[in-house]
């Protein structure tokens, strides 16, 4: 999980897009992710959460 957490952190300090919006950028970015949304948006939940209770990323 830390090389997506790593993008979305990276992600949102472009700030090229709302994070709510980052689950198609995953799937850009991370071919195993291109055809599972449902992995992308878990991850991307995941993010959240973790970013909500200041755990493992840099909110």
């Amino acid at each position: 999980m830390k090389k997506y957490f790593d993008y979305l952190d990276a992600l949102r300090d472009s700030g090229v897009t709302n994070m709510f919006g980052a689950v198609p950028y995953l799937q850009q970015e991370f071919p195993e992710l291109s055809y599972d949304r449902a992995q992308a948006v878990y991850i991307l939940r995941e993010w959240m959460e973790r970013c909500q209770e200041g755990v493992d990323v840099q909110c």
